[in-house]
């Protein structure tokens, strides 16, 4: 095992030399070790692979997490993210502190939502071109959205193409910088004494933090281990998200978390693997098939996102025709499919 580590002499100069490793489970985009170095200190050596992602350069993967880690490694006070040790850029292999994770609790929202603040709140203005901006949905996704509606028989208030147009515009990362993770998910969050790090920042980027803190509300759209958080621990841990970035940056949260939430109802990607998106028009599946990725199917999340929105438009100046075209497809897609599962709630998150 140990002479299939990718470690060169660049690396043992700075780091040290690797005495014992172990191949631990990645995904298809990475080979990942544990290394134990002839000091005894360990450390997780990570290489970005070509596999298993969908027009995605390699190398471009490794610059953008390796910056999203180091744009990180600013945070004072407990870190939100591996430090990086080392880089060979020739072979894509960084290597990172070695973070143990306390593993399983009951209570672990909270703490990911401050970590979660803390880590957006890292970067600013000055960093535009640091990372890619974040990228959310397009008129194309907008047009597939409303195609799925009148595929489902449901009638498109006239008003609603009106509010995406302006969904979009307001939700336009031209204006923000704060430091997304790009996937923060069950597994990509470890729990230790001092508080949650995040991993894997393959898809970091610059945006607007409720684009991330929407998850919470969606249903952790790009993770395949869907969740529904309950009222009481939603409210607390917005809060806790809210009060952490005002007591770093002075200012309230920017931007609407209703915009945030519609954004991920309308992105058919959301509903697929990061390995099938920017394939095919998932949305335009769902009437004919209801294709499974982790524990719930197609039409599972997005009767569950179709109800979080329609719920957060309610009362909304912008989105409230967007609200009501959500509820009836929610009912539509619950009347087709009567046995359509609720989303595991969030007791039941994996842990690894």
């Amino acid at each position: 095992m140990l002479n299939r580590v990718p470690f060169n002499e660049a690396l043992v100069s700075t780091v040290g030399t690797p005495q014992q490793a172990e191949l631990l489970d990645s995904s298809p985009r990475s080979r990942v070790w544990r290394v134990r170095l002839a000091d005894r200190r360990l450390v997780i050596v990570k290489q970005v692979t070509d596999g298993g992602d969908a027009g995605a350069d390699a190398n471009t993967r490794f610059a953008r997490e390796v910056a999203g880690l180091r744009l990180a490694g600013r945070a004072s006070g407990p870190a939100v993210a591996p430090a990086v040790l080392a880089t060979d850029p020739s072979s894509r292999v960084m290597v990172l502190e070695h973070v143990d994770d306390l593993g399983k609790t009951d209570d672990w929202m909270p703490g990911y939502a401050e970590s979660l603040a803390r880590l957006h709140a890292l970067t600013g203005p000055a960093d535009a071109g640091a990372l890619p901006v974040w990228s959310g949905p397009t008129a194309g996704d907008a047009e597939s959205f409303l195609t799925l509606a009148r595929a489902l028989d449901v009638p498109v208030p006239s008003t609603v193409p009106h509010e995406l147009a302006g969904l979009l515009e307001r939700l336009n990362p031209a204006s923000h910088h704060a430091l997304l993770h790009g996937d923060p998910c069950p597994g990509n969050d470890l729990r230790t004494a001092d508080g949650v790090r995040f991993v894997d920042f393959e898809r970091a980027s610059l945006g607007n933090g409720l684009i991330e803190l929407a998850y919470f509300r969606i249903g952790f759209p790009t993770c395949w281990c869907a969740m529904s958080v309950t009222a009481a621990p939603l409210t607390e841990v917005e809060d806790v998200y809210r009060t952490t970035w005002r007591g770093l940056t002075g200012k309230d949260v920017p931007g609407d978390i209703a915009d945030a939430c519609a954004g991920w109802l309308i992105q058919g990607d959301a509903l697929v693997e990061r390995a099938h998106r920017g394939t095919v028009d998932q949305l335009a599946r769902v009437p004919a098939e209801d294709f499974e990725w982790g524990n719930a199917s197609a039409r599972e999340r997005l009767v569950h996102r179709l109800g979080v929105v329609a719920d957060i438009t309610r009362d909304h100046d912008h989105l409230h025709a967007l609200g009501r075209l959500s509820s009836a497809m929610a009912d539509r897609l619950l009347e087709r499919w009567a046995t359509l599962r609720p989303l595991p709630t969030q007791d039941t998150r994996p842990w690894f």
